[in-house]
């Protein structure tokens, strides 16, 4: 490792630990030629991803972005901010699982929903209504009920679709 200070490429590591964030190696060094100690952070070099867009654009996959999207689904939801982090952190190991690195934003959007669909049904709903660009009501109604199916809802859920006579 080149020294800060003169350099030099001779230095040995005094210290190794991993770091707060789990996902890389925090190392203490010390230049052999004029002893200045220095840190040095190793991790995991991880391959770009490209997303595609539906009108067949590419740009970097932004992580931002995806965090951006599950917290406003999620939005005034009883969600700790942990657990959505999770959630973007799953997405992501899930696409970096795969062999592409050109990712369509039609599969990554279907991730986000698997992970929202397990997370908070409400969010899911959010994030499907504006992810497949429902026009009106019965399309929420729809996928509320398909929903219903795969999840019950609770007596105060069902009474928001309960016509009033």
């Amino acid at each position: 490792m080149l020294c800060p200070k003169c350099s030099s490429l001779d230095d040995k590591v005094i210290d190794s630990r991993l770091s707060k964030d789990g996902i890389s190696i925090r190392r203490r060094r010390e230049c052999l030629g004029c002893e200045t100690r220095f840190t040095t952070y190793e991790q995991i070099e991880r391959v770009e991803l490209l997303a595609v867009k539906r009108d067949g654009r590419r740009e970097p996959f932004d992580r931002q972005k995806l965090l951006s999207s599950f917290i406003k689904a999620c939005e005034k939801r009883p969600i700790a901010l942990d657990t959505i982090e999770e959630g973007v952190q799953t997405v992501i190991s899930d696409l970096e699982a795969g062999q592409d690195r050109e990712i369509s934003t039609k599969f990554i959007g279907a991730r986000v929903m698997e992970r929202l669909h397990a997370i908070d049904p409400v969010a899911y709903v959010r994030f499907a209504s504006v992810y497949r660009r429902f026009e009106d009501i019965g399309e929420f109604i729809e996928e509320i009920q398909s929903l219903e199916r795969k999840t019950p809802l609770s007596e105060d859920q069902k009474e928001l679709f309960i016509e009033k006579q």
